[in-house]
């Protein structure tokens, strides 16, 4: 037994002594060193080693120093990495991996930092190499920046729709004021141009002595304030730019958006990309394709002598400054879209006098080239022509007809047209006025000249919901538009519904909703012969769409003939692949039989006299809201040649009467 506990003994004092050793071998210092080394590099990503061990300097004044070399880069900070800690005795040495965001543009490199050991810590030797590997005493960084202009926005053959034109910024140079009020001359400025007096004279009083306060920006083409009225204010005066703009202050705004200097809240949620003086768009394809349009900064880092001022590096031979950093100016690439600038703003002219939210879209169908995507003044803004989702109307009586084909019918098959029609309690009826000589048994396609909502929800049997969105997705309709390149709504065609919703889909009411493109696409269609994919921009590189679901609700419209007449928003729509089972020819040929018969035998007569192709076209009124009687949205869509149009009108009352004569007008002066 006493053999036993002795060879326990000298076991369990090896065992000590081997963990000793270890201990011994592990205590080397590392642990600290990594430590001190991860400190550092957390301290210097946070610009503040203000409570770091430093040796060779005041840690407060090496703290100054490192505020000084990098205040050029602020607001940037860096991302700091320690390497690995190479160690010699009580000093040791570890690689600084920086990494810089500047704009959009990423600086790195390696600095070497050297630490020693005194006492039980360890201290960085301060060297301003450890901040950049350059870098000598004395010395900091500036940064220069270039910015390329801003690239155009073109339309059909390369017209410029967006280019820099001449504006005048007028305001208040305080500079030039002399012994003169500045609230005073701020209060007259303010009054000749037409902007909030207090606000403005706030704004003058608070700025430096230096400053030059803008008040407004003035297109220099067409401008009515006069350089004479400006220089009778003391202090006032009209500074000469120009900015990326188009033709008017209205064309296209809603869909091109606009584009200005960027402002304090924008250039704050950029994270360092933009800068006081940028011009960055906002809204439409000018947010969409900021990117591109306003193409890369050019950045320069070098070191300069701290305290010699621009004078005395000018004057300096050689130049003391070295490049350490260096990203050429990259343009903006010019962003090009089908858009007739003609087309466009004929669209616009056509809907100026039209009070409620309107919009006019026009549409090659052999290319599916969007040439205009007008909204009316009533939007307030708004992309009706592209986003709106609204109840279509008896538009969408194409649709149900291409379904009906697809059961056996023709534009010769006799169809019911009755004075009402009654669905699971709830009374359908015909637009007033309705022609008695169309009521009773009467061809297809007379029943869709006239438009007999009667004729059509009679069929609601032999044509399903799943038909009418299969024939939806035939025409263009409800799918994706892979080439469009802009957020647009092409439409939502509900797949089931039953009793009187589905009753109300076959007069384009109930869940069944589409924009003025999706309508104009569908017309488009049938012109074609084939589904059109509409095409916008035809170079989207950063910032393209990569679907044509609706991005955002518009106030859309519901039907009180259905249990769903409370619409505050549009329901979202599920927008398909491109439909297996498209068009034909054969059918597009009787729907655009039946689209020429609204003209020459229906209640679009009017359009019988438009010079050129005869034009097919399908009118639609669409109620809704709960007013008694209620209000309605017109419609109406029509092919002519090789253009296909929609014109829509939210609170509009008949679509022939009110949409007609402003499709007859945009026609007549299109040619």
């Amino acid at each position: 037994m006493a053999r036993v506990g002795k060879t326990k003994n000298i076991v369990v004092g090896l065992a000590a002594l081997l963990i000793a050793v270890s201990l011994s071998a592990c205590d080397d210092g590392r642990a600290g060193a990594e430590g001190a080394a991860k400190q550092l590099a957390s301290s210097l990503a946070a610009l503040d080693v203000g409570t770091l061990a430093v040796e060779g300097k005041d840690a407060a004044a090496a703290n100054e120093q490192l505020k000084a070399v990098f205040a050029a880069l602020d607001p940037a900070k860096p991302a700091v990495e320690s390497g690995a800690v190479k160690l010699d005795g009580d000093k040791a040495t570890v690689p600084l991996n920086y990494t810089w965001k500047i704009g959009t543009a990423e600086w790195k490199y390696t600095a070497e930092a050297s630490l020693k050991k005194s006492g039980d810590k360890w201290a960085v030797q301060w060297a301003p190499a450890l901040l950049e590997p350059e870098l000598k005493d004395g010395e900091i960084l500036e940064k220069t920046v270039t910015s390329p202009s801003r690239a155009d926005i073109l339309g059909a053959g390369d017209a410029k729709l967006v280019t820099y034109r001449p504006v005048v910024y007028v305001g208040v140079d305080k500079t030039q004021l002399g012994s003169a009020d500045p609230a005073a001359s701020a209060s007259k400025v303010a009054q000749l141009v037409g902007v909030d007096e207090a606000a403005y004279v706030k704004q003058v009083q608070a700025a430096g002595p230096q400053a030059f306060v803008s008040a407004i920006t003035l297109r220099e083409d067409g401008r009515t304030i006069t350089d004479q009225q400006i220089a009778a204010i003391p202090g006032a005066r009209g500074v000469p730019d120009t900015l990326p703009l188009a033709p008017s202050r209205t064309f296209a705004r809603a869909l091109l958006g606009t584009a200005a200097e960027a402002s304090a809240e924008q250039i704050e949620k950029a994270g360092g990309v933009l800068k006081a003086g940028d011009v960055v768009g906002s809204g439409g394809l000018q947010e969409q394709y900021d990117a591109q349009l306003r193409g890369q900064d050019g950045v320069t880092i070098q070191t300069r002598p701290q305290g010699m001022t621009d004078e005395q590096l000018k004057a300096a031979t050689p130049d003391p400054r070295r490049r350490l950093f260096a990203v050429d100016t990259k343009a903006g690439e010019p962003l090009k879209t089908t858009l007739d600038p003609h087309l466009q703003q004929l669209a616009e002219d056509t809907l100026a006098g039209v009070g409620p939210a309107s919009a006019i879209v026009a549409l090659r169908p052999s290319t599916g080239a969007v040439l205009a995507a007008a909204s009316g003044p009533g939007s307030n803004g708004y992309n009706t022509a592209m986003l709106g989702q609204y109840a279509p109307g008896s538009t969408f009586k194409m649709i149900d007809s291409l379904a009906m084909f697809r059961n056996g019918m023709t534009p010769d098959s006799k169809v019911e047209c009755t004075p009402t029609i009654t669905v699971d309690g709830r009374t359908f009826k015909n637009a007033e006025g309705y022609p008695a000589s169309s009521l009773g048994s009467v061809t297809l396609r007379d029943a869709f000249a006239h438009s007999c909502n009667t004729a059509f929800i009679s069929m609601r049997d032999q044509v399903s919901q799943a038909q009418l969105e299969s024939a939806a997705t035939s025409l263009g309709v409800a799918v994706e538009a892979p080439k469009l390149g802009a957020n647009a709504f092409l439409g939502s065609v509900p797949g089931n519904a039953d009793g009187t919703e589905h009753a109300a889909s076959m007069i384009g009411q109930g869940k069944v909703l589409l924009s003025p493109l999706a309508a104009a696409v569908m017309a488009g269609s049938v012109a074609h012969g084939a589904p059109v994919s509409p095409q916008l921009v035809l170079n989207p590189g950063t910032g393209s769409a990569t679907s044509s679901a609706s991005a955002s609700a518009s106030p859309a419209a519901g039907d009180p003939a259905t249990a769903s007449d409370s619409p505050s928003s549009a329901p979202s729509s599920t927008v398909a692949p491109a439909s297996d089972k498209p068009i034909t020819a054969a059918e597009a040929g009787a729907l655009g039989d039946m689209m020429r018969a609204v003209v020459t035998s229906g209640h679009a007569g009017f359009l019988a006299n438009v010079p050129g192709a005869p034009v097919g076209a399908k009118t639609g009124t669409a109620e809704f809201g709960q007013d008694n009687p209620p209000k309605t949205h017109a419609w109406i869509v029509a092919v002519h040649g090789d253009l296909a149009v929609a014109v829509f009108v939210e609170d509009g009352g008949l679509g022939a009467t009110t949409s007609g004569p402003l499709l007859k007008s945009f026609l007549t002066a299109a040619g």
